[in-house]
């Protein structure tokens, strides 16, 4: 049997490069006067390129010099247009977020709540450097980390060259091998860079140009809602190792009245597809009281359908904070036979469980 995150692993283990890195080395002929849609062609045409060379083991390497351009900077020059015209989630506001316009998730220059080594993460990421932004596209009645997603002008902006910095120093070049990196007893800084909120999707420009300034073979981990715009996810392709997603619902109705977001199975399942196809996968579902048959059994069939080989975490953490008691279903704790049906569940399917 494969194992779901054989390719995070060797990162680790210094036998491969992070992608982000690939961009780097990945020479662009686009010039930055070029309209929107042309530097998407460009992408488009470059992105397919890069990956047809990494079957044949080539590159097109040689960024160097102060014209020379990178596939990692098309990359963050086409995230920055879309914020002129903010359509970087599914809600699309169309926003110009560099004039100080705010979109659903009021987020404007990305501010940072807390960035540190969590240890609370899935096994195979601790320790993971968390960078936690401020704001996000969900309104859940039930959010855990409420203070955060919803005050986007919480925390404090960091540049992105000091950021760059800051994982650096957190990541421990030394380290021998994945078993080293894993242990927190051998190890005490980062295995890999966490974005996360809030939602990072809002930032996805910001973090481009973090990783403009990041020159460390660290995994990428994007640690999202999942409902971003296909543009976005086309972004996203070459920069992600792991993609460890926030699977919420297995149905329109409940994510609309509990999260305040439309047509969520269409976007989320076609994202999560997409994912596994350009990265690794790590699925979490946060069992909800009173929603075994609606949203968590759906979900684990969908998952065993359509992602047999995805990494899950069947989660039990649910408490009724923030707004949960405004709602009948959700305003108690999780009992421990609701989250067994669904742990035995996603077992008798055979999915791959999180020990």
């Amino acid at each position: 049997m494969t194992d779901p995150l054989e390719r995070y692993y060797r990162i680790l283990d210094g036998k491969e490069r992070a992608r982000y890195m690939s961009l780097q080395a990945t020479r662009s002929d686009f010039r930055p006067e070029q309209r929107e849609e042309d530097l998407w062609s460009t992408h488009e045409r470059e992105i397919r390129e890069m990956w047809a060379r990494s079957q044949s083991g080539e590159e097109k390497t040689g960024v160097s010099g102060m014209e020379a351009r990178s596939l990692l900077d098309l990359k963050s020059e086409l995230a920055h247009r879309m914020l002129g015209h903010c359509d970087i989630c599914e809600w699309k506001c169309g926003v110009d977020r560099t004039s100080g316009m705010k979109g659903r998730c009021g987020v404007l220059d990305a501010r940072i709540s807390s960035e540190f080594l969590h240890y609370g993460e899935e096994p195979p990421l601790i320790p993971s450097h968390t960078i936690f932004f401020s704001g996000c596209n969900f309104r859940c009645a039930f959010c855990q980390n409420y203070d955060i997603s919803t005050n986007p002008s919480g925390g404090s902006h960091i540049s992105p060259k000091r950021l760059a910095e800051m994982i650096t120093r957190r990541f421990d070049v030394t380290a021998g091998s994945a078993a080293q990196a894993l242990s927190t007893y051998n190890r005490a800084k980062a295995a890999n860079v966490n974005w996360v909120g809030g939602d990072p999707t809002p930032n996805l420009a910001y973090i481009m140009d973090v990783l403009r300034h990041l020159r460390t073979n660290i995994p990428q981990i994007w640690n999202s809602n999942m409902y971003m715009a296909e543009r976005s996810m086309d972004l996203l392709d070459g920069i992600v190792d792991v993609y460890l997603t926030d699977f919420k619902y297995g149905n329109d109705i409940c994510a609309e009245r509990l999260s305040g977001v439309t047509e969520y199975m269409r976007i989320v399942t076609r994202n999560h597809e997409r994912a596994t196809r350009d990265s690794e996968l790590i699925v979490r579902h946060l069992v909800l009281p009173s929603h075994v048959d609606c949203c968590s059994i759906p979900v684990m069939d969908w998952l065993a359908e359509h992602l047999p080989n995805a990494l899950v975490n069947v989660m039990d953490q649910y408490r009724p904070l923030h707004r949960a008691f405004e709602h009948d279903d959700v305003c108690r704790d999780l009992k421990r036979e609701e989250y067994l049906e669904v742990k035995n569940h996603a077992e008798d399917l055979g999915l791959h469980l999180v020990d």
